[in-house]
């Protein structure tokens, strides 16, 4: 995107704008996994990587260590479409049988929209420390569900990584 991904404008709005309409609703414990001073402007508490250049697996581990929850809702700053009802619904069919609790719909598993346990911190330590940064190798490591999602509602998991996503976005939301 040639830019910070999470400052990217949809609807005249930052993708972390978006993401964070949709979850005030459920908490307003939000912290963001920043190593930019880019997200000053938001008021929430900013984390930095613990470990740099870990992607993904990286984030959700900082996220998880500085967390004073047992579950955790992570959301990658990317999908600008996700909605607090569907938001809900992850949060309502997650249990304490699973540490991770996903989306997937019938095209891939959404890993970045999840519920995430700090019990798989030490998982995540190790996948780390190995340079297995894979995401579905994470999954395929801990005790998850994947919660089906179809039709529209899985649009909002569209996330954006490149430029002609975003005009295709913006030209579909446009019909809409």
């Amino acid at each position: 995107m040639q830019s910070e991904k999470g400052l990217v404008l949809f609807n005249k709005k930052p993708f972390i704008e978006h993401i964070i309409e949709a979850a005030l609703p459920i908490s307003n414990e939000i912290q963001l996994v920043t190593n930019t001073s880019d997200y000053d402007y938001l008021p929430y508490k900013k984390i930095k990587d613990i470990e740099l250049d870990k992607g993904p697996v990286g984030g959700i581990y900082s996220a998880l260590v500085h967390s004073n929850s047992d579950n955790n809702l992570i959301l990658s700053c990317d999908v600008p479409l996700i909605s607090t009802e569907l938001l809900l619904e992850l949060i309502a069919k997650h249990t304490s049988n699973f540490e991770v609790s996903v989306f997937g719909d019938e095209n891939k598993i959404h890993p970045l929209i999840g519920i995430y346990s700090k019990k798989i911190i030490p998982i995540l330590k190790k996948a780390i420390e190995e340079n297995d940064l894979k995401m579905m190798h994470l999954l395929e490591k801990v005790n998850h569900q994947i919660i089906e999602v179809a039709g529209e509602r899985s649009k909002q998991f569209k996330n954006v990584n490149s430029l002609a996503e975003l005009k295709e976005l913006n030209t579909k939301i446009g019909r809409l």
